[in-house]
């Protein structure tokens, strides 16, 4: 009797609001659960929307409500806002979009900054949210209609509860201003761009640590080896995510993952990032490689040597990395790709061939999106310059002066020929030769 009174109340709100109906229908196991324990309590009856219903169940509706808020079940379906639109920005919005729909822990709705601009005369916005396609950055893939363009940053994000921040770093700080002190005071972030920002005084900041001094929000990151088309195209790949929450890791694994898009959740948080930043030079010294023509052996070299760079580098100015980090997809995996397949790689080849400033090549290439390895490069190169460290990071220094000027790329080689990685640091006091390693 009792548990089908409760049932009546359930049918009424679903008349009335569906948001409570789906939420009672959430706890009615509890109800049931409590109502076992407290229908036999004789108590002073009540009338709840026509029906009689002992004190004892109202009791048992007000702690099976308390039961439900303090387990998570009752808590508020989690809004994803988009912050960038281009191509990597819009194919991360195909895979969100698609996966909210399955998931109850997140609204259906996902909201996605777009930069406006025109195409062929209809507003960019127009277009993706009436024909659900990114048509100058990610032509010829839908988007799930679920997701929203807007071209007013605070209206896609004043009520989300993560935000995930996929734009050129170049454009952070003003894109930002607009949300200081209006999101809400729970609410998290995602960086999935790769490169690094300028730091006040000089020198270079994280991405993630600026977006979170502005917002005053917890960041976390995500990196690897995500060619924009190949996940458009749902191609098989690795991502990976450093987050040192463990209820939001498996929120943003849930979020992400799909059957070709697959993610490891790791909490060395800097290290990925600084992978994803640093990769970017690396390529642009295997463009040059490319432009020479000197072939897939030297451009080994680079990548071995980019990597060990890259690791150096952690040591360095992010002590507490684990070597582990350097092999899941936002290390190697990315630097391999990105130096094979990746825009700063196709731009610096041609830097070699044309002749051509990368201003000239970023215009006539990359469709109005800027070229990530120089600026990274300059902006590296004034930490290590500041620390007097240039010699122990040959190749950067090396693809950094070849992008101002200072060297041509054919002078890239002599600048690693005697890079410390080939000195040999082998210690005879603990290897001898012919006992056991």
């Amino acid at each position: 009797m009792a548990v089908g009174a409760f049932g009546r109340i359930i049918l009424s709100l679903k008349r009335k609001c569906s948001a409570h109906y789906q939420l009672l229908t959430k706890i009615r196991p509890l109800f049931t659960s409590q109502i076992s324990r407290h229908y036999s309590v004789s108590s002073t009856t009540t009338k709840v929307g026509g029906n009689v219903c002992c004190s004892s169940i109202r009791g048992s509706i007000r702690s099976s409500f308390s039961t439900a808020i303090n387990s998570g079940i009752m808590s508020s379906p989690k809004q994803i806002c988009i912050v960038g639109s281009g191509n990597w920005g819009s194919a991360i919005a195909k895979i969100v979009g698609g996966n909210v729909r399955q998931l109850e822990n997140f609204s259906n709705e996902v909201r996605m900054y777009v930069y406006e601009e025109e195409v062929n005369g209809r507003k960019l916005t127009e277009i993706i949210n009436s024909d659900h396609e990114n048509v100058k950055y990610l032509p010829g893939h839908k988007l799930p209609e679920n997701v929203l363009a807007l071209a007013d940053v605070l209206e896609a994000a004043a009520d989300a509860d993560i935000l995930l921040f996929v734009l050129p770093h170049q454009f952070i700080k003003r894109i930002c201003k607009p949300l200081v002190g209006k999101l809400k005071p729970t609410a998290v972030g995602v960086s999935l761009i790769k490169g690094f920002d300028h730091a006040e005084g000089g020198g270079i900041e994280l991405i993630s640590r600026t977006i979170g001094s502005l917002l005053n929000i917890p960041m976390s990151v995500l990196m690897g080896a995500n060619l924009a088309k190949e996940v458009a195209d749902e191609k098989f790949c690795e991502t990976t995510i450093g987050c040192r929450d463990r209820v939001l890791a498996k929120d943003l694994r849930e979020l992400f993952q799909t059957h070709y898009f697959r993610v490891v959740v790791v909490d060395d948080v800097e290290a990925v990032e600084v992978c994803g930043a640093l990769k970017n030079i690396v390529a642009t010294g295997a463009g040059f490689v490319d432009g020479l023509g000197y072939g897939d052996n030297t451009k080994a070299a680079i990548i071995r040597l980019g990597m060990m760079e890259i690791i150096k580098f952690c040591e360095v100015f992010y002590s507490g990395s684990q070597l582990g980090t350097f092999f899941e997809s936002c290390g190697i995996a990315d630097l391999i790709t990105t130096c094979y397949g990746g825009r700063n790689r196709k731009v610096a080849e041609a830097f070699v061939k044309t002749g051509k400033s990368i201003e000239e090549l970023e215009k006539e290439m990359l469709n109005g999106q800027k070229l990530q390895g120089p600026q990274t490069a300059a902006e590296v190169n004034f930490m290590l310059k500041s620390k007097d460290m240039e010699e122990r990071f040959p190749l950067f220094t090396a693809i950094d002066r070849i992008c101002r000027g200072e060297l041509t790329p054919d002078q890239m080689i002599e600048c690693i020929r005697n890079h410390p990685e080939h000195i040999c640091n082998f210690d005879i006091k603990h290897v001898k030769i012919g006992e056991g390693v």
